[in-house]
């Protein structure tokens, strides 16, 4: 009755939580909905008070719990922006009106869900005996190595009269060399060593009972010194130390080859113990807990658990007890649980510290348990039979993942023996009569499956900041839309301008609500992102010709009336128009249009004025109507058609004190248009841009992307502070590279007291009345990027000067580039190329003035795909770049060392927050390039203290009389500074060109050396203080060594000189000046 009742309550208290919880979120949806109203109604909304989509996502989970999924809350969250008085039910968050069948388990095959069971290896041991095994495999991390020990064919090799069978074996990491064990003898083999195998080995025997198990204890701290632990079937463990003296000298002694030797197990040290009252199973060392186990089939002694120092006394122990004992054990280091499996078909999960009850079971296998392996980084356990039956087990919730099943051959012929998991390579081994391995299906299918998103090239890729999601359109037209944190596919739109209509641009708007799309023959339309419906629609003239007014680019610009959409739109042919959308009209109509400037520039101008137009309208915009203001002799120049002046890209920057649109043309000419000074101006024309001929390239100068760089008010605060802080810290912190450049750059803006005058025209003292003025100040003036043809990326200023012209690095030569991308604050810099390249830069200490060069650093390049880029997009707040090729796919990589993430469109779920193995996609070869820094390594070449040498010049300028002729004793220090060998210390002079070599041997002859260098003693001025100085020597010395240089060979007249000069100048003289060259008088 007690238990019905505390039922009841139980049941009780969650109905009402759960209400409490629905009431919670009535308000929320209040709240929210209120908001939208608000923000519709033009009201001003405090940054901290607004509930965008990740505060509301983050509410609802407080509230429900980690049950309700993203992607359910995201669809409500923009139902509710879409239509605030819309009915709106709670079931809707937790997917009641989605599909039964879950997105995932429709694209994932469950077979395959962990390990990819048909791409299945399989390795044959050649030349074994028939019916031999694989009893024992050892993976070797550090030498990523792999031991595989057979019953039958292993101990041919060490001893062809031996028929014991292997057992176990390891490796002796100190001693570099393999341990193995039989029945009665372990075997110590030099895999490495030269020659034969079988006379690199030793025998260590005899034992006392018969060995089953082995391990080696890797202790970093012993040098040439290993501890083996070995389990037998008396239930001991035994502890062996072997030494390297044990086997080095013994070989080193033995001159001529060495035969196998037996070594007595007495001579080592050894302790061991019994603590079971059965066969030992299993021994393992856990370096993680400090500590041995061992197990075996003792129902009551099944686990031992203890340091090796109990081995050496009769303390009690860790012991863990279990029906029918255990097989085999491992164990997990993040779950902290050791996992033990027996005959009685149960996974118990075991705390170290706790042995008196398990801390969970899993229950599902119908055969005994043979071997048990862990996945540390996807935290799984596998699990095999003995009838080979693998299944995959999440240690973190305890729930079974895949089951899969080795069919090969009958279950006595294929018994598997041995199993281990390779982390390395992501691969499941397993030991039969075979060896076969079984890879992670994530690992096959981002090495060898082609990613693959869209039927066709990528033309345009976008990503919404406020849903997380991006945005892709192929040539054929196909509209996808997906989720960021998983890569799941939300949905696509077919044939949206209609059938066979290829879309060339897009754009999201600022709230991430709409987005529009261009076409090929000009039509646009605006959409609905979250639910893909068409909104607007500008539709295609009447006298239009094919491709005419092919759109190149759409942006989306601020309106300051509430349902007015306003974009620009850049054609193919140059021209720059803005198209409007009204509320109550569902057609798109163009409201302005910008002049063609380029005509009027080539004639030789390089600044043309513009007029301000009178006309009227209704709604402001954000460009008014301007004239060109041109000469009246100006006289148009006739068109070549060989040479193409069209713009090609565009960029605006629309802030406070700037009203700019950049433009990019196809030979190369960078034209700004200033609405502020009301001018357009040709900032940059390369040489020879007209120039035509059959060699050149038509498209050499064309600029294929352009960009301003400009960094806001607050992000210019946030990056100052961040230096603050780093400086006050720590300087060698890593921190941001542009803190020093933000500092500096706003303490010289308070000093001088006024703007930066920029060609906007705005300098004017600081108005401290109006904070946006200080702002103002505070920020660096904008830059322009350009990406160019010939592969160079260019940064200006706005008066058209070249800040800094770089050629990306990578394995390649000069590629053309293709897109260009920064992030919010513009700390970074990334760009893609026609080889499919992409490239990051640090560009943030550059922006501030006075743009030091050396501050653009290029920090990493890696090829992301073998055909062009066409689109970069970095994604700050998931530290991802998304790049988008002609080869179909939209791929996802780490920015902070470029490693692959995956494929928008690939089956199994994005891991962005967790740094994936290195794998490269199966078209990919190369390695990501990180470009080191080589100031650090100039920095300790200058740091470098040289000793003091003796300096002949110093010698000979400076008189030898000068201490002997004083009258008065000198001071102390006064002698030591009128030595005059110390005086003659100096500096060394470092060579700083490459000395000329040339050759003088004879080959043929035999002759190494043609000539040596022979050096002239020369003597010193005076000699009268100079002791033990022979005369003949003296006599040798002043003269010289007279030769003749002959057919390269030196001839000598008089030997007996050169012995005498031998003999008594060497012993007696000084010959520090002989390694100085004399210098001529």
């Amino acid at each position: 009755m007690d238990i019905k009742e505390e039922k009841h309550i139980n049941a009780a208290l969650q109905v009402s939580n759960f209400k409490t919880a629905l009431k919670e979120f009535e308000k929320l949806v209040e709240r929210t909905a209120a908001q939208k109203r608000d923000e519709r109604a033009g009201l001003f909304i405090q940054k901290e008070d607004t509930i965008d989509c990740d505060k509301f996502y983050a509410t609802v989970q407080e509230l429900f719990g980690a049950e309700v999924k993203n992607q359910d809350v995201k669809c409500f969250y923009r139902k509710l922006c879409n239509n605030p008085d819309a009915s709106i039910d709670w079931c809707e968050i937790f997917g009641y009106f989605s599909s039964s069948e879950d997105s995932l388990t429709s694209q994932m095959d469950e077979e395959n869900l962990v390990f990819l069971v048909s791409r299945k290896q399989r390795i044959i041991i050649s030349g074994s005996r028939r019916r031999d095994v694989i009893k024992c495999i050892v993976k070797i991390p550090q030498l990523d190595l792999l031991i595989a020990a057979s019953q039958k064919g292993l101990i041919t090799v060490f001893n062809s009269q031996d028929t014991s069978w292997i057992t176990g074996c390891d490796y002796l990491s100190q001693l570099k060399r393999i341990v193995a064990t039989t029945e009665r003898t372990i075997i110590v083999w030099d895999y490495k060593a030269q020659g034969s195998s079988q006379e690199n080995y030793f025998v260590i025997k005899p034992m006392d009972h018969c060995l089953l198990c082995v391990c080696v204890v890797p202790l970093q701290d012993q040098l040439c010194r290993d501890d083996i632990l070995l389990g037998d079937d008396g239930g001991f463990v035994n502890k062996f130390t072997v030494n390297s003296d044990d086997f080095g000298l013994k070989q080193a002694k033995s001159k001529k080859k060495l035969q196998t030797q037996v070594l007595d197990s007495k001579n080592f040290k050894s302790v061991k113990r019994k603590l079971h009252n059965d066969w030992v199973m299993k021994i393992r060392y856990i370096s993680a807990l400090n500590c041995f186990g061992s197990c075996s089939l003792d129902s009551v002694h099944s686990l031992v658990l203890e340091s090796l120092k109990r081995l050496e006394d009769n303390l009690p122990v860790r012991e863990f007890s279990m029906p029918r004992g255990a097989n085999t054990f491992c164990y997990c280091i993040k779950a902290n649980v050791i996992v033990t499996g027996g005959d009685d078909k149960v996974l118990r999960l075991w705390h170290p510290n706790i042995s008196t009850k398990p801390v969970g079971k899993l229950v599902g296998h119908m055969f005994s348990i043979t071997e048990i392996v862990t996945n540390e980084k996807e935290q799984h356990v596998i699990s095999l039979s003995s009838a080979k039956v693998f299944r995959v087990w999440d240690i973190q919730t305890l729930s079974l993942l895949q089951v899969f099943h080795d069919s090969q051959g009958g279950p006595g012929d294929m018994q598997i023996y041995s199993m281990i998991y390779d982390s390395n390579h992501g691969m499941l081994i397993t030991g039969s009569s075979v060896i076969d391995m079984y890879p992670l299906t994530r690992m096959i299918q981002d090495t060898k499956q082609v990613p693959h998103t869209h039927e066709r090239e990528i033309n345009v890729m976008l990503y919404n900041k406020y849903f997380h999601q991006v945005l892709t359109i192929c040539s054929e037209s196909i509209i996808k839309v997906w989720e960021l944190e998983t890569g799941l596919q939300i949905y696509q739109i077919l044939d949206p301008h209609g059938f066979n209509v290829e879309l060339t641009s897009a754009a999201i708007d600022e709230s991430g609500f709409l987005f529009a799309t261009g076409a090929y023959n000009g039509t646009v339309k605006i959409w609905d992102f979250g639910s893909g419906q068409e909104m607007k629609v500008l539709p295609e003239g009447k006298d239009w010709k094919e491709e005419e007014h092919w759109l190149q680019r759409l942006i989306f610009l601020k309106t300051q009336e509430k349902h007015q959409h306003l974009v620009l739109a850049l054609e193919r042919n140059g021209k720059i128009k803005m198209l409007q959308g009204k509320e109550d009209d569902i057609c798109l109509t163009v409201i302005w249009e910008l002049p063609d400037a380029v005509p009027v520039l080539q004639d030789g101008n390089r600044v043309v004025h513009l007029r301000m137009s009178t006309k009227d309208r209704r709604m402001a915009i954000p460009f008014p109507d301007v004239e060109l203001i041109v000469e009246k002799n100006f006289s148009q120049h006739v068109k070549n058609p060989a040479i193409s002046v069209q713009v090609n890209c565009i960029d605006l920057l629309q802030i406070e004190g700037y009203n700019l649109i950049a433009a990019g043309t196809l030979n190369g000419v960078i034209i700004l248009w200033n609405f502020v000074t009301s001018t357009v101006e040709e900032m940059y024309r390369p040489e020879d841009c007209l120039a035509v001929g059959p060699d050149l390239d038509p498209e050499r100068f064309r600029i294929n992307d352009i960009l301003f760089l400009f960094r806001t008010p607050e992000c210019a605060r946030r990056s100052s502070q961040d230096s603050i802080c780093s400086s006050s810290q720590c300087d060698s912190s890593r921190g941001p590279q542009s803190s020093k450049g933000s500092k500096q750059s706003i303490h010289e803006s308070e000093v001088k007291g006024e703007q930066i005058d920029v060609t906007a025209g705005k300098q004017q003292p600081v108005d401290t009345k109006h904070p946006g003025a200080t702002n103002l100040t505070d920020t660096p003036p904008p830059i322009l990027v350009t990406a160019h043809e010939d592969g160079h990326l260019r940064l200006w200023t706005m008066e058209g000067k070249l800040l800094k012209d770089m050629l990306p690095f990578t394995k390649h030569s000069a590629i053309s580039l293709t897109s260009l991308c920064t992030d919010s604050c513009t700390t970074r810099l990334l760009t893609g190329n026609v080889e499919g390249h992409v490239i990051l830069c640090s560009i943030s200490s550059f922006l501030d003035p006075p743009h030091d060069e050396k501050k653009f650093k290029q920090l990493l390049a890696w090829r992301a795909h073998s055909l062009e880029i066409t689109q970069v997009i970095y994604v700050e707040d998931k530290q991802v770049v998304l790049t988008a090729s002609i080869d179909g796919s939209v791929r996802l990589w780490h920015a902070h060392n470029g490693h692959y993430c995956g494929y928008f469109g690939q089956q199994r779920i994005f891991e962005i927050s967790q740094t994936s193995d290195f794998i490269l996609p199966c078209d990919v070869s190369e390695h990501p390039i990180e470009i080191k820094e080589e100031s650090k390594f100039i920095e300790k070449k200058q740091k470098y203290e040289y000793p003091l040498v003796f300096d002949q010049k110093r010698w000979k300028k400076m008189s030898s009389m000068s201490l002997l002729f004083k009258r008065t004793p000198p001071k102390t220090f006064e002698v030591a500074h009128d030595f005059k060998f110390f005086k003659s210390l100096s500096s060394p002079k470092i060579q700083r060109h490459a000395l000329e070599g040339f050759m003088t041997e004879n080959r043929e002859a035999g002759i190494v050396f043609g000539s040596l260098p022979i050096y002239r003693i020369p003597s010193p001025t005076s000699l009268k203080f100079l002791p033990l100085i022979d005369s003949e020597a003296l006599r040798d010395s002043t003269d010289g060594i007279p030769g003749k240089k002959k057919g390269g060979h030196v001839q000598h007249e008089k030997a007996p000189r050169r012995r005498s000069l031998k003999r008594n100048l060497v012993p007696q003289i000084n010959l520090a000046s002989s390694f100085f060259p004399a210098i001529p008088k």
